[in-house]
Order: C-alpha cells, then sequence, then structure tokens
C-alpha cells in the first residue's frame, strides 16, 4: 500500500464505519458538482438503508456508496449483491410510501463506487441505473 493510499485511508477514519461516513460525504459532494441535489442521507428503516437520496433532473435517485481500499475483492460497485439490492429496493418503497410527493417521480438506482486514486484523492465509478426494481 503506497504511502498516499494510506494517507486517504487515515483521513476517512479509523473504523469501517467511520471511513463509510467519510466515503458517503464525499460521494455526496462529488454527486453535487455533477449536478445532483441532496433530498436525504442515511434514509434508515426495517427494510434497509439508503445512503444517499437524491434529484437529478426529474428523476428520485437512490444512491449506494460503497469504498474499497484495494482491488483485492473486486470493484465497489460489484460489491452491491442481489441481496443487498433487494433491501435497497425495499427500503426505497418504504420511502416512497411515506413520501407521496416523491411517488409521481421517475426513480433509479444508482451506485457509486470508490477507491484510492492518485494524489490522495479517491477515483469514482459512478453507474446509473445500476440495477431495477421488479
Amino acid at each position: 500500500m503506497t504511502s498516499r493510499v494510506r494517507s486517504l485511508i487515515e483521513r476517512l477514519g479509523p473504523d469501517r464505519r467511520s471511513r463509510g461516513a467519510s466515503a458517503e460525504q464525499l460521494a455526496e459532494r462529488w454527486l453535487i458538482e455533477q449536478g445532483l441535489t441532496l433530498v436525504t442521507r442515511n434514509y434508515r428503516c426495517r427494510m434497509g438503508e439508503i445512503d444517499l437520496i437524491m434529484r437529478h433532473r426529474a428523476c428520485l435517485v437512490f444512491v449506494e456508496v460503497r469504498w474499497r481500499s484495494g482491488s483485492g475483492f473486486g470493484s465497489a460497485s460489484a460489491s452491491v449483491t442481489r441481496n443487498k439490492q433487494q433491501r435497497l429496493i425495499r427500503a426505497a418503497r418504504h420511502y416512497l410510501a411515506r413520501h407521496p410527493q416523491a411517488a409521481d417521480l421517475d426513480c433509479r438506482f444508482d451506485v457509486v463506487g470508490m477507491a484510492p486514486g492518485a494524489a490522495g484523492r479517491p477515483d469514482f465509478e459512478w453507474i446509473q441505473h445500476a440495477f431495477y426494481a421488479e
């Protein structure tokens, strides 16, 4: 592990939870730079949790953020298993049931994968329409 990668990981936090929260903040800022607007972060219900809910034009976007410190176990986006997708879909349905004003919007599920990049900054992989609700 290079010193730049180690430095980025150390800035994200000492444990998995704080690294996840820091990665979500970085992803949120990056998505805002891409033209999305934040609706809510860390939406939790008994069905699951959605890291970020954002608007992209007339579309409501449910975002799963994934951080990988290395490529040994595959890309961050590839770690969103079918089981995780189902939990995200159930949580999104819960959100829409509780927020009827959003139910008329088109919806999509995106994944933002992040990994250490050059100069101590993360590389972003944004997969729009990463999966679909059945």
